[in-house]
């Protein structure tokens, strides 16, 4: 028999009442269904023309319902969308990967209104005529920052690169070595600096940067000094770097007839004084303004616990240039990262004995006792009930995460888990299927639930993961 004709042709299968019920209970839009079930068809095509099936003695009716099983199991893993809800059990807040900060419910809740409403994006309603999206939080960002004024960019790394080309295309920046570091995503200060224009002096050795390096490479090439904050990495032991107040000292004191901007990079941008609570060095946005910065950057979504973005904050007469910059318009944000930058630093601001509604601030300050507090909780609710999953509270230490103080260690607690019969790589794997997948990590061969990340709607699906994998049999 040709083998070809064991294929099922795709419209009886569709119309099959098996592929119908598949379609009626898992909700699965037909064109869709119709979408996998052709590819399923086109690889058993493969298959018998690369001569690699063993389906010689399969009717067609079996083959069928062999596609249709594996149909089946792409309806129970089917999701609308690529991008989909996950519940972080890593205990990383601001995890690169599963889309860093969270938004607080009411900048949430302001970018549901601006998106399913029209808005004053660039209405002035006072005058009734065009107006611009910059003003719609120029004043709260530089409230928030200290600065003259402010404006928003779609991320930090665009921020770095639109202050570089605006003010020192074709001219010298001088940066220390010690600070050339590379961000996430494989992108490079020096290669950011390199397509912008500018030209890279480099001041001082990997350790150590002294005043004297600065002031023997000023110039009058020179337009801006600039300093990054080394977020992703530290370096310890013999070191010296040089502050942004004595930069903006030995540029005021110079020869040079211009002084150049002093432009401070500040990658996470922390408006929290974290370290009063005892927890990393990250300077504060207001401090480095007030030491004497021109410009600073930093980004949204890190400590500040927004939307992706970048903040540019500094002198007027600076700010009002990189407005007019035909790059504002190539790099501005829509109305959605504005209502949720707005919200956010609306709490900032005016609401900040209400900043543990800000899921970033809230998460990165719970303490030990806290975690543990709902770790046991859930371990008592669940414990009694379980078979083959055993369950036991243990302590360990979270990341802050995105780049951020990446030697801090934050003391944390969850549930340690195993299953019999099952891995933990295995376990790793059954909680990252499903409907809402629940990432967590796998430490000494038990899957640990990180309880630090996790609010009342997360440990609901955790719990009833816990329960699924308890009812699997063997490695699922």
């Amino acid at each position: 028999m040709n083998p070809y004709q064991l294929l099922p042709p795709v419209h009886e299968v569709l119309a099959s009442s098996e592929a119908q019920e598949l379609i009626d209970i898992w909700k699965v839009p037909e064109k869709l269904f119709k979408d996998w079930l052709q590819e399923e068809v086109d690889y058993e095509r493969e298959l018998i023309a690369e001569k690699k099936t063993s389906n010689d003695s399969l009717t067609r009716p079996q083959l069928t319902s062999q596609i249709l099983e594996r149909l089946t199991r792409r309806c129970r893993d089917f999701s609308p969308y690529n991008l989909r809800h996950v519940v972080n059990a890593t205990g990383t807040v601001l995890h690169t990967n599963l889309g860093r900060a969270r938004l607080s419910e009411r900048a949430a809740a302001q970018v549901v209104k601006s998106a399913t409403h029209y808005s004053n994006l660039e209405y002035d309603l006072e005058s009734g005529r065009r107006g611009s999206r910059h003003s719609i939080i120029q004043d709260l960002l530089a409230k928030a920052s200290g600065a003259e004024a402010a404006m928003v960019v779609n991320n930090n790394a665009a921020a770095v690169y639109f202050i570089l080309r605006a003010f020192a295309e074709g001219a010298e920046v001088i940066v220390s070595r010690g600070e050339l570091v590379e961000i996430g995503g494989s992108f490079r200060v020096s290669t950011i600096m390199e397509e912008s224009g500018a030209k890279l002096v480099e001041v001082g050795t990997t350790n150590k940067t002294h005043p004297s390096d600065y002031e023997e490479a000023l110039s009058d090439k020179t337009a801006m000094v600039m300093k990054v904050h080394t977020s992703n990495f530290k370096t310890v032991g013999f070191t010296e770097e040089v502050p942004v107040k004595e930069l903006k000292e030995i540029v005021s004191s110079s020869s040079l007839e211009e002084a150049p901007i002093v432009y401070e990079d500040l990658g996470s941008g922390s408006l929290y004084p974290f370290k009063n609570k005892g927890i990393g060095d990250e300077p504060l946005v207001k401090q480095a303004l007030k030491d004497g910065a021109d410009l600073i950057s930093f980004s949204g979504d890190k400590l500040l616990g927004g939307p992706q973005a970048g903040v540019i904050a500094g002198r007027k007469t600076l700010i009002d240039k990189l407005k007019k910059h035909p790059l504002a318009r190539v790099l501005r944000v829509d109305k959605m990262t504005l209502a949720a930058l707005e919200a956010t630093l609306f709490d900032y601001v005016y609401r900040e004995n209400e900043l543990n509604d800000n899921p970033t601030v809230r998460d990165i300050l719970k303490s030990r006792e806290q975690i543990r507090e709902t770790a046991q909780y859930t371990f008592n609710e669940l414990q009694g009930s379980l078979r083959s999953v055993s369950l036991s509270v243990e302590e360990e230490t979270s990341k802050v995460g995105g780049g951020t103080m990446p030697l801090e260690e934050l003391p944390t607690c969850g549930i340690a888990l195993t299953k019999e019969g099952m891995s933990a790589n295995a376990c790793e794997r059954f909680f990252r299927k499903g409907d809402i997948p629940v990432i967590c990590r796998v430490t000494e061969d038990r899957l640990f639930i990180d309880f630090r990340t996790l609010d009342e709607e997360d440990l609901l699906v955790v719990k009833n993961k816990i329960l699924a994998l308890d009812n699997v049999n063997g490695e699922g």
